[in-house]
């Protein structure tokens, strides 16, 4: 009893973790929209990384063989997956998306995001509480059908927390066309736990009432984040083998086989604890923008897709405040002979006087950007030639600070002060 009443001291905090379904397949699924209902598998050396729900219904899993599931669903559609590009440009774009939200989102791998929504939610409690409105519904699942008691204020604080969740979700799908579930509790081992317990595309809250029961359900120790592979190896050989065995397990003899600090760590972990904060990842590597079409087969459309392109893309990096050196152009092009699609890709350096356009007034930087791009696409396209286009992406790398942008040099806080010009938020 005297562990749950502590695990509901740390339940203050509101904490949403994101993540993103199959998100190899959906990235793939954007990029060709003709693999949208087969049956998709995204490879890596002799191993299926990820498939989609269309696959996982025929048998397929993740990190089967190719041999095996090709053997289970011949009709499986592979997709290399050897070039990480386009997936952690993806992936920055989700975290970015929610950083609009809220600032602090900490990146977990390319697929999974943790979101301090504490502030926000008490914000939003306070005007349900000055507006005297004391209906508010809960968003998605509650884990073990839990009934809901809005008098208590973290269960009011958590379903508030479900409504932001939501909101996130609808925001990724409505803007990056990606699918994710979402879990709200009060920490994030917690809320990592929960958001897988309905898939896909869907979410689930956590009271602090069920927490021992979320956690008890766990059969093996490394589930539990922070339990690494080593000492759950060393925790076998003592006899302990899921959550109910390492609650009970001594401490101090806990703390003799592995030493003070981790015993104590993993014991906290095993009742749901978890003082962690949300620790905002480093800035993106990259901004990129595309578009993908039915057809694009002139060099005029060609030029027009780029044009577009190029405001949003040059307004995000004026808001991040680093200046790009490298600008790459990707194509993906349709052979109406074989029936295939094939992605290329050329990138050059910009010029440096260009570079210094950056973070300053974008528009008269768009004309000399598209001459540059038009010359890449011009050394992958033989434009006397018919082509067929589906997809045209451009990408901003290789991310440098501004000169004058150390911080106590002038430059530095004049930036500081001068408002974002154009950004309409």
């Amino acid at each position: 009893h005297s562990k749950s009443v502590s695990a509901r001291s740390a339940a203050h905090r509101v904490i949403v973790h994101v993540d993103l379904d199959c998100f190899y397949a959906q990235v793939e699924m954007i990029r060709n929209p003709e693999l949208r209902d087969k049956p998709l598998g995204v490879q890596q050396k002799y191993i299926v990384v990820t498939c989609n729900y269309e696959a996982r219904k025929l048998g397929v899993k993740k990190l089967m063989s190719v041999k095996d599931a090709k053997e289970k669903c011949p009709q499986l559609i592979l997709v290399n997956g050897e070039d990480l590009t386009p997936y952690r440009e993806m992936s920055y774009k989700v975290t970015e998306l929610l950083g609009e939200f809220c600032p602090l989102v900490e990146r977990l791998g390319f697929d999974e995001n943790f979101v301090d929504v504490t502030e926000i939610v008490e914000e939003r409690v306070n005007q349900l509480q000055q507006s005297g409105c004391s209906r508010v519904c809960v968003f998605g699942h509650v884990y073990n059908n839990q009934a809901i008691n809005l008098h208590d204020t973290t269960h009011l604080r958590l379903v508030v927390g479900s409504q932001i969740a939501g909101e996130f979700r609808e925001a990724i799908y409505a803007r990056l066309g990606l699918t994710g579930c979402a879990g709200v509790a009060s920490n994030k081992l917690l809320s990592k736990l929960v958001s897988g317990t309905f898939k896909p595309n869907q979410q689930t809250v956590l009271l602090p009432e069920s927490c021992q029961d979320l956690i008890r359900s766990l059969d093996r120790i490394q589930k539990v984040p922070g339990i690494g592979y080593k000492t759950t190896k060393r925790l076998e050989t003592l006899g302990v083998r899921n959550m109910c065995d390492l609650q009970a397990f001594p401490s101090a003899m806990l703390e003799k086989e592995l030493g003070v600090s981790i015993a104590k760590r993993i014991q906290k972990l095993s009742y749901g604890e978890d003082d962690s904060p949300v620790t905002p990842s480093g800035p993106p590597q990259s901004f990129s923008d595309e578009d993908s079409f039915k057809k694009c087969s002139s060099e005029v459309e060609v030029k027009k897709k780029i044009q577009e392109l190029l405001p949003n893309l040059l307004d995000r990096i004026y808001k991040d405040g680093r200046q790009p050196h490298t600008v790459r152009l990707t194509i993906r092009q349709f052979s109406p002979a074989d029936k295939w699609f094939n992605r290329e890709s050329r990138q050059c350096p910009i010029p440096p006087h260009l570079i210094q356009k950056f973070g300053k007034e974008s528009t008269n930087i768009i004309s000399p950007l598209v001459d540059i791009l038009m010359k890449l696409f011009r050394k992958m396209i033989d434009v006397d030639l018919p082509f067929h286009l589906t997809l045209l992406s451009v990408c901003f790398s290789n991310l440098k600070d501004l000169p004058s942008s150390k911080k106590g040099s002038i430059g530095f806080y004049l930036k500081q002060m001068s408002p974002p010009s154009g950004s309409g938020k």
